[in-house]
């Protein structure tokens, strides 16, 4: 089951145990703050996938991430699925997921950055250019039209 997260639920709180405790050590605290603190506003979100009552992948749907790019919009970020529950395409369900809630919400488009070749392509992204985050790192942006 995929699932949209709302601010102040058992779900949000569930959600931030999974963050707090998942191996993605690089950007974890980033995405805990943001979840203790409600960072969404608008049609932004959380997005859940739920596996026998436990939370085993997430993304997020917002209106900016980690590169000063005014006007790209909307962006499908922190895609993340837990290591035991890889290779069964997970990710792609939660960013299909990601793209009809976008589009209910009058969306023709959506973004992900990405350090790496092969994956988003396959979902139907496109690559668009290469791009510098805030850190001074450089990552590949990829848009998909729907």
């Amino acid at each position: 089951m995929i699932c949209k997260v709302d601010k102040g639920t058992e779900l949000a709180d569930k959600l931030l145990r999974y963050v707090e405790n998942c191996s993605w050590t690089e950007v974890k605290d980033h995405i805990a703050g943001m979840i203790r603190s409600w960072d969404f506003s608008d049609w932004e979100t959380m997005i859940v996938m739920i596996i026998d009552g436990k939370i085993v992948g997430m993304a997020s749907v917002m209106k900016t991430d980690y590169y000063p790019l005014p006007g790209v919009c909307p962006w499908v970020s922190c895609i993340f699925v837990s290591e035991e529950y890889r290779g069964h395409e997970y990710s792609k369900d939660l960013i299909a997921y990601a793209n009809r809630y976008l589009k209910e919400n009058g969306f023709g488009k959506s973004y992900i950055p990405a350090g790496f070749f092969g994956l988003y392509e396959r979902y139907g992204y496109t690559y668009l250019k290469d791009i510098v985050n805030y850190g001074g790192g450089s990552d590949h942006l990829f848009v998909k039209y729907f």
